[in-house]
């Protein structure tokens, strides 16, 4: 029998919505789940990540992480409560776990039911002793054994593995020694287990109108631009913006994945390579990275290209240029070929681009783009008839916007994600 292992700690919300599908994930597959709990605290101090994650967000993806918390909850059919004081204090309920001893799965899931559905106090020996009792358990026998040199010695084994690993956050899947990171890797773990997961592509029309905001520097965008045609059609509103610019004025950082621990850095390469894959794409990591993306999205913009099938030859063939070819798109020689090639003018545009109304069109698209609420690429905006647009981050969530703009109401939560 196959395993794969699910590396966990209570305080993660993520890891919450993991553990209510990975039992069924197991029986689907004939595989054998192996539960680890770790203090996910002791691996942000070895990864150097802040303690407090969702604190150090911008607030536009902050209101983003709300958003999709809510939605994976919904789709899961899960209850899921933010509790107010996240996050708590989870190491003696590990211990507890730990204390009480194998199977882990039926009182893991009492654990993060109480403290993401119920609200209960992990950190209190209140909390902790409701907990067990309501699991059938002898709490003064559990919290003896979980206050043991021990118990505390195997937590901080377990967790030093984690990191041995390569986990960098939760919740973290192995099969075959493959790390996938994430509730919403969980169909790609299925794969792996010979699996045939559902897929999240809607079954119904799409009614809806998509923004999709794109910037030629993306590796992230570059893979969405491969499979947006397909997903959502004529629906698709193409908005070229400049990704530093929106990084500058969300007060991000200007490349992200150089501001990565280690560990996540090479996890976000291999997942890159492992979603083109999946889809088909080619990508050859380019040698000019981060690349200055400015002239070919104005001679985007110049040449209205993202607005129409015929003109998106040009997106398309920039896309591939940067991120298939490693040609230098910040080139005139190279833009102004690359036009030619798709049968435009590219001498034409390239001079265009240096018009005082074409550069005032990418700070407009720029400024639409961060007034959206965008933080990153590839975004997409769905605009539902009548309610508030729902943005989704990252090519992962393209499925999801696709379900989104076809009336999957599960996926409607910006007015809550609003107020929370």
């Amino acid at each position: 029998m196959r395993t794969f292992q699910m590396w966990f700690d209570f305080s993660c919300p993520y890891a919450y919505l993991a553990a209510t599908q990975a039992e069924a994930l197991a029986a689907r597959t004939g595989a054998e789940l192996v539960p680890c709990p770790m203090l996910l605290g002791g691996v942000f101090r070895a990864r150097e990540t802040p303690q407090k994650l969702f604190a150090t967000l911008s607030p536009a993806k902050a209101r983003h992480n709300f958003a999709d918390l809510q939605r994976w909850a919904n789709l899961f059919g899960v209850e899921y409560r933010m509790p107010p004081g996240h996050p708590i204090r989870t190491v003696e309920a590990l211990r507890c776990l730990l204390a009480a001893g194998q199977p882990f799965m039926p009182l893991a899931l009492r654990f993060f039911r109480a403290y993401w559905v119920e609200g209960v106090d992990l950190s209190t020996e209140a909390g902790l002793r409701k907990v067990l009792s309501e699991a059938g358990l002898d709490a003064d026998a559990v919290l003896t054994g979980a206050r043991t040199e021990a118990v505390k010695a195997e937590l901080f084994a377990r967790t030093q593995e984690a990191i041995d690993k390569g986990v960098f956050g939760a919740p973290a899947f192995f099969v075959d020694d493959k790390l996938y990171w994430g509730q919403d890797r969980l169909h790609l773990v299925e794969r792996a287990l010979g699996g045939a997961p559902a897929s999240l592509a809607p079954q119904d029309a799409l009614r809806y109108p998509v923004d999709v905001y794109f910037d030629y520097s993306s590796p992230f965008a570059y893979l969405a631009s491969t499979r947006v045609e397909a997903a959502l059609g004529a629906h698709a509103r193409w908005r070229p913006m400049l990704l530093g610019a929106v990084f500058k004025a969300v007060e991000m950082v200007n490349v992200p994945l150089f501001a990565m621990n280690e560990a996540k850095r090479r996890y976000t390469e291999r997942d890159v390579a492992r979603q083109a894959a999946a889809s088909g794409a080619t990508i050859r990591w380019p040698s000019r990275f981060p690349m200055n993306s400015v002239l070919p999205l104005r001679v985007t913009l110049a040449a209205g290209a993202h607005e129409t099938a015929e003109g998106r030859k040009l997106v398309h063939r920039i896309f591939r240029a940067y991120w298939v070819e490693d040609q230098d798109i910040s080139s005139p020689d190279v833009v102004r070929g690359l036009a030619d090639e798709v049968g435009l003018d590219g001498a034409a545009l390239v001079a265009a681009s240096g018009a005082p109304e074409v550069k005032a069109a990418l700070r407009d698209a720029t400024q639409a783009a961060v007034d959206a609420g965008v933080f990153g690429a590839p975004t997409f905006v769905v605009h539902p008839e009548g309610r508030a647009p729902e943005l989704f981050w990252g090519v992962d969530r393209l499925e999801l916007a696709a379900r989104a703009a076809a009336g999957d109401a599960r996926l409607y939560v910006a007015s809550e994600a609003a107020d929370g």
